[in-house]
C-alpha cells in the first residue's frame, strides 16, 4: 500500500522493539538506494542518548553516511537529546520543545529535495515524541508508507502483529516488514516465525536479514549487499516504489 498524493517518494522506518536494528536497516536501504543511483535522503527526527548534541548522534551520522548526505545536521536530525530516553521524556529533562510541525515540514523539504527519503523514526510506533502525541502521530502528518522492522526472536508474531495492526488502525499505510537479525542457527521460534508472520500479517514480508558482525558501518555494506541477493527483491522494489 503506497500514500497519496504525495509530491515525493520515500519510506517511514519503523520497529517493533529495541535492538531490532531498525538503524542498520535504514541505513542499508540508503546505501542500497544510492548505489542504485538514486539521490537519498535521509532523515532521524529526534535522536536521544546523543553525547554531543551539538552533532549528529550515532544513528544520524550513520544514515548520513550510508546516503552521503549532504543535508545539514538540523535537517537530518533536528532535535538531538542527551538523555537516553524516548523523545518526550528527553526533551522535558532538558527543557527542550519538540516542535512537531517543525518536523513535518523538514521532513517534506527533504523529500522534494531528493529522489527517495528514508525517515527512521525513534523506537516504535506508540513511543511519546512531543507532548501528547506519539512517533505514529508524525509517521501519518508525513504521509509515508511504512516499513516495519521487526526480528525473528521470541515475542515477534505479538510485536509485529501489533505494530502493524495499530497502523492500519491509525490509517497509516503499510508497505510491509523486514525481519532483521536471523541467527545463523535459529531456534524453532526463529525459524517458524517468517512463514508464520507471512500467514497471519496483513501486510507483505519484504526480506529476511541476517545477523551481521562488524562495526556499524561494515554491517550496513553487509546488509546492502544482502538487499541485492533477496528473492524478495522485486517485491521490496515494488513496495518503495523505484
Amino acid at each position: 500500500m503506497s500514500a497519496v498524493n504525495l509530491p515525493f517518494k520515500g519510506i517511514f522506518v519503523t520497529g517493533t522493539d529495541t535492538g531490532v536494528g531498525k538503524t542498520m536497516v535504514s541505513a542499508a536501504l540508503a546505501h542500497f538506494l544510492t548505489e542504485r543511483g538514486l539521490n537519498v535522503g535521509v532523515m532521524k527526527p529526534a535522536e536521544s542518548g546523543v553525547s554531543d548534541p551539538a552533532g549528529l548522534g550515532d544513528d544520524g551520522s550513520l544514515l548520513q553516511w550510508a546516503a552521503s548526505s549532504q543535508d545539514s545536521v538540523e535537517e537530518i536530525s533536528p532535535y538531538r537529546l542527551r538523555a537516553p530516553l524516548a523523545p518526550a521524556q528527553a526533551a522535558e529533562k532538558e527543557n527542550c520543545f519538540i516542535d512537531f510541525a517543525r518536523l513535518v515540514t523538514t521532513a517534506h523539504i527533504l523529500g522534494q529535495r531528493h529522489d527517495f527519503l528514508i525517515i527512521e523514526g525513534a523506537g516504535g510506533l506508540m513511543t511519546p515524541l512531543s507532548g501528547g502525541l506519539l512517533m505514529a502521530d508524525l509517521a501519518k502528518e508525513i504521509g509515508l508508507p511504512l516499513l516495519v522492522v521487526t526480528t525473528a526472536r521470541l515475542g515477534t508474531l505479538n510485536q509485529t502483529l501489533l505494530t502493524i495492526f495499530a497502523a492500519q488502525q491509525m490509517g497509516i499505510p503499510v508497505a510491509g516488514y523486514i525481519i532483521n537479525r536471523m541467527p545463523a542457527q535459529p531456534d524453532e521460534a526463529a525459524e517458524t516465525a517468517p512463514h508464520t508472520l507471512s500467514s497471519l500479517a496483513s501486510a507483505d514480508i519484504l526480506g529476511v536479514l541476517a545477523e551481521v558482525d562488524g562495526t556499524d558501518q561494515d554491517k550496513v555494506l553487509t546488509l546492502s549487499a544482502a538487499l541485492k541477493t533477496l528473492p524478495s527483491l522485486p517485491w521490496l522494489v515494488a513496495a518503495l516504489g523505484v
